[in-house]
């Protein structure tokens, strides 16, 4: 019983935590999209992270925003977008490969 209350008490101390990376994360995109590319591209960009789930160019963004916008060194900034990126990659390599699984199975 006690280790369900310290996993309760722990997920709602670490929820704000996460949210505010987010955020911030989401923030570094626009910033960085905005910088370079314009607040339409950045606007946008904002839009096919949460419209239609494509988050490349968001996640591109704040690697960008951290590293031009903020002046954090380039590795600094490839932690601060790793994070996206390891959620991107999976969805990229099952889109690549789901065709020639297609045509195995039938």
């Amino acid at each position: 019983m006690g280790q369900f209350f310290r996993s309760i008490f722990v997920g709602v101390l670490l929820f704000p935590v996460f949210l505010i990376v987010g955020v911030l994360q989401i923030w570094l995109g626009y910033v960085g999209i905005s910088h370079h590319l314009g607040t339409i591209a950045a606007v946008l960009a904002i839009f096919l992270a949460f419209g239609l789930r494509i988050l490349l160019p968001l996640t591109i963004g704040s690697f960008f925003g951290a590293m031009n916008v903020m002046g954090w060194p380039w590795w600094v900034a490839l932690m601060v977008a790793l994070p996206g990126l390891l959620f991107i990659a999976p969805a990229m390599i099952m889109a690549a490969i789901e065709p020639i699984l297609a045509r195995n199975r039938g």
